[in-house]
């Protein structure tokens, strides 16, 4: 008697894409990200955290620290006074601009709104691709998050030379997205006018 085969359906590989995310993962390993993996800002490190479901996001110590890094950067002392009123902008980046990136711009309009801060942040989100370039976020996502009051209106666009100069914080969803956006920048800065420090920008 020949011994039974287990027969993998090719509709069931063992290793998936996971939300966009930039790479392949075992349903052995760990997705969790960090929503802010940050150097320049440790404080923005909270791999404790609860799950969003359970953390209203206003009360999040990342985005607490992310408000408290980006006014004392807009209230920094400055020559003109078009630069005193320069609200302070910030890039959500991920690899297609659908899912996570379009979110944490979401989850932080909400919380600027509701602190009454709109006139001091420029928000935005963007991609490593332009394979959904003009199509709405995932409609999944955007039904989470209308369940918990949060409108999720982006387009998605992939990430773009003037980003490097309109921006000055740039945030990576993960490592490979950071690598991808720092890749992007080296390729750039040889045929566009960047400033030649835009890669500090970029967490």
């Amino acid at each position: 008697m020949r011994p039974a085969t287990r027969i993998l359906s090719s509709a069931t590989p063992p290793y998936l894409p996971f939300c966009h995310h930039s790479h392949y993962l075992s349903p052995r390993v760990s997705f969790f990200i960090p929503l802010f993996p940050s150097t320049k800002y440790p404080s923005l490190q909270n791999t404790k955290s609860p799950s969003y479901p359970h953390q209203n996001p206003a009360n999040s110590p990342a985005f607490g620290s992310l408000l408290k890094a980006s006014m004392a950067s807009s209230s920094a002392p400055s020559t003109g006074a078009a630069s005193e009123t320069k609200p302070f902008s910030v890039l959500f980046v991920c690899l297609g601009n659908i899912c996570r990136s379009p979110a944490a711009e979401g989850v932080f309009r909400d919380i600027v709104k509701k602190k009454g801060l709109d006139s001091k942040f420029n928000i935005d989100s963007a991609g490593t691709i332009n394979y959904h370039e003009g199509n709405l976020a995932d409609p999944r996502m955007r039904a989470t998050s209308k369940r918990r009051g949060i409108e999720i209106t982006s387009i998605s666009r992939p990430i773009r030379p003037s980003d490097f100069r309109d921006f000055d914080l740039i945030l990576a969803m993960d490592k490979q997205n950071r690598e991808d956006i720092l890749k992007a920048f080296n390729q750039w800065k040889f045929r566009e006018t960047l400033p030649a420090d835009a890669h500090k920008k970029v967490d």
